[in-house]
């Protein structure tokens, strides 16, 4: 049995910029962390001849173009893998649909497994730039190129998304205590909304392929507080990067009618009067987690336990999509 283990992220800044709608005109940048929650793949060789796949959904097959999961089905055609036997299974600590990027982290943690099993060796960044192919070009799905890279790298990583397609990729600069104060300040909390981004993010992909002024302004915004973002968070400076989080959050909402709902907007308000410097939604928005940083750490948690919404605590992840028994 090989299992292969592959990290969700969130986002600390310039989030939206990694999609090709605004990076191949504008270019793109965002910072970007991945956590000790995680997608797992799991694949064995049956004694008997087909493909066997347990996930959401069991299906069983001998004919790789009737699996149904679509991520599955076309990382077999590309990696021409459609005649092997093969058994398949797919958890995660962390519901789908819910902003923590879990479609790129499985098809990373896919590949990654595929490689192990036919003994090839993959880096991070063909893992990731073929995790971008079977998702944006293969299955035409209006995503970004942040998931991919991010789970295939880990870390705190910022990532400058260029106009020709390539992606830079750099470490965040910061030392050990001010990566400890980051982590130990930032809180995520489920706001138990599980959603579908791809409506959210084909408005934003169509808006941008138009050239909508306020799309692309709103994005240009985002890019320059990524930035900001990696500046503060460098220099140690966390207040300012809790104040810039509000201002990336109300920016963020403008793109969507359906971005937030009453209730979490009732709930972010009354964070910021109970212990949070600042905060915005994880992911393309409507759902998912809400991430803030916190001044008053006992206070924040206190603050949302009364309210039955649970808190998810992690810690960053440093070694990206790897096999972790084979």
């Amino acid at each position: 049995m090989i299992i292969a283990r592959s990290p969700l992220r969130i986002t600390l800044g310039g989030g939206g910029t990694d999609l090709p709608s605004f990076y191949e005109k504008h270019s793109g940048f965002l910072i970007a962390a991945a956590i000790d929650k995680y997608v797992y793949v799991t694949l064995t060789r049956p004694f008997r001849p087909g493909i066997y796949l347990k996930y959401s959904s069991i299906e069983k097959t001998n004919n790789v173009r009737n699996i149904k999961h679509r991520i599955i089905r076309e990382v077999l055609i590309h990696e021409k893998l459609s005649k092997e036997p093969l058994e398949l299974t797919t958890l995660a600590d962390i519901p789908s649909g819910t902003g923590l990027g879990s479609s790129g982290s499985f098809t990373t943690a896919l590949i990654k497994a595929l490689y192990y099993q036919q003994k090839k060796i993959i880096n991070p960044k063909i893992l990731a730039e073929k995790a971008c192919y079977i998702e944006m070009k293969k299955l035409n799905d209006p995503v970004g190129k942040q998931d991919q890279y991010i789970s295939a790298y880990g870390g705190v990583t910022c990532f400058e998304f260029k106009k020709n397609n390539h992606v830079k990729s750099e470490s965040l600069k910061i030392s050990q205590n001010n990566l400890s104060k980051l982590e130990d300040n930032l809180l995520l909390f489920y706001t138990g909304y599980s959603r579908q981004s791809k409506k959210i993010l084909i408005n934003q992909k169509n808006l941008s392929i138009k050239n909508n002024k306020d799309m692309i302004e709103s994005l240009k915004k985002i890019k320059k507080i990524g930035y900001k973002v990696k500046k503060f968070i460098e220099s140690g400076d966390f207040e300012s990067f809790g104040f810039i989080m509000n201002d990336h959050w109300h920016e963020k909402k403008k793109r969507s009618k359906t971005m937030s709902n009453s209730k979490i907007d009732y709930w972010y308000e009354g964070a910021l009067k109970n212990g949070a410097i600042g905060g915005k939604l994880v992911g393309a928005g409507g759902g998912g987690f809400l991430m803030f940083y916190a001044k008053d750490k006992e206070m924040l948690q206190n603050y949302f336990l009364n309210l039955g919404v649970e808190e998810v605590k992690f810690k960053f992840d440093f070694e990206g999509t790897k096999i972790i028994m084979s």
